[in-house]
């Protein structure tokens, strides 16, 4: 039996901030869900079931917090399901509920991710002993700054790429109403003067650190008849992993980003991701990752990822637009930025994004990772459903 198409009619964002201090955990997924609802003219009746994921607990201290958001997500008696896989959470979490309804099992899923990472402290949290190295690293930036400056060896890439890729990111979220980071007078020079952090990484080519909270509703294809609103069509999805250490590993462009990229396009028919896709919503944390990223999805060839963004390619009237809503580098509530990534795909393609729409896109790529590059998930979506 062939699989069921799974359509994306809702979807649903809180205003990213630093700080929500005005919401609970539960209201702050509340109102993303809501917004989700709202956008598919549902209500919480027509959910069969519920999907949620975030980061680690302990960035907020709340162990295993789904157990007491059921009620806020209209999910009492009904199947909720968890899903963690570090920083990939987001688009994982996506995945499980397009597969419950690829497989008949529910007609309708509500997905959401979360986090509320002013109620903890992420940068210290994420700053743990890796076994056989030095303790010398504080946050993530000090774990992939190395990857960063093999990057530059391999390619020879100039050191100026990854403020390009900010300088692009901080004004396309000028263009998005629900980003994090709104910096109206952002120039290249100003992020090229910005304090070197973790080098090659300044402070203004990193992610924010956000409270956040990003939802969808997915549903069959008779589901997507009855909404008065365009749907994004699953075309693809997988998730893949490996190993966090282990021997030759490629920690710039990692196998299992590579096996991942390959298997979505398979099932989306797609044989030049270059040229078949419109744009990309790409997890890119820290700046220098936009052009490695490039590379590992085979939209560059080895070592050319770099000269895409300093051409201007992946700008938003460019011939390959990535992260036309700011990306995780203007908004980053950690459990959510890869449902962020799949969920601002999905309205690219349902001509819904506003002032950062691309024209004309019909096939969209939602990309995440996480761990110490170890989790990736994507999906592709599209304007019309797939062929049978």
């Amino acid at each position: 039996m062939s699989k069921e198409p799974v359509a994306v009619v809702g979807v649903g964002q809180t205003k990213h901030v630093a700080a929500r201090h005005d919401v609970s955990i539960a209201g702050l997924v509340r109102e993303a869900a809501q917004r989700a609802l709202e956008d598919a003219e549902l209500t919480w009746a027509d959910i069969d079931a519920v999907v949620i994921g975030k980061a680690p607990d302990f960035f907020e201290g709340v162990m295993m917090p789904e157990l007491y958001l059921a009620d806020a997500l209209g999910a009492v008696g009904k199947p909720m399901l968890r899903v963690h896989t570090a920083g990939s959470v987001g688009g994982s979490t996506a995945l499980v509920a397009s597969n419950l309804v690829a497989a008949r099992v529910h007609r309708t899923v509500l997905t959401l991710a979360f986090e509320k990472q002013s109620e903890s402290n992420a940068m210290w949290g994420l700053s743990l002993p890796v076994p056989f190295t030095q303790p010398l690293l504080a946050g993530a930036g000090g774990f992939f700054a190395p990857h960063v400056r093999a990057y530059m060896r391999r390619t020879g890439a100039p050191d100026t790429v990854g403020s390009l890729v900010a300088y692009k990111d901080r004004r396309n979220a000028l263009k998005n109403p629900y980003a994090h980071l709104h910096e109206h007078d952002i120039t290249l020079e100003k992020v090229q003067a910005s304090p070197m952090l973790w080098d090659p990484i300044r402070y203004s080519e990193t992610c924010p650190s956000s409270d956040g909270a990003c939802a969808m509703v997915l549903t069959d294809r008779a589901g997507a008849a009855r909404s008065p609103r365009p749907a994004a069509w699953v075309h693809g999805g997988a998730m893949r992993s490996e190993p966090t250490l282990f021997a030759g590993k490629d920690f710039v462009s990692p196998q299992a980003g590579k096996d991942c990229a390959a298997d979505v396009y398979r099932q989306a028919g797609i044989a030049d991701p270059r040229r078949e896709i419109d744009a990309v919503e790409m997890y890119v944390p820290f700046s220098w990752y936009e052009p490695m990223w490039l590379e590992n999805l085979g939209f560059a060839a080895e070592g050319e990822g770099w000269k895409l963004t300093e051409a201007g390619v992946t700008e938003l009237d460019g011939d390959l637009p990535v992260n036309p809503s700011g990306g995780v580098l203007s908004t980053n509530p950690i459990g959510a930025s890869g449902m962020i990534r799949f969920a601002e795909a999905a309205l690219q393609v349902r001509g819904l994004a506003g002032e950062h729409q691309v024209a004309g896109a019909r096939k969209a790529l939602g990309h995440a990772y996480g761990g110490g590059s170890q989790f990736f998930a994507m999906w592709l979506v599209g304007a019309e459903p797939p062929a049978r």
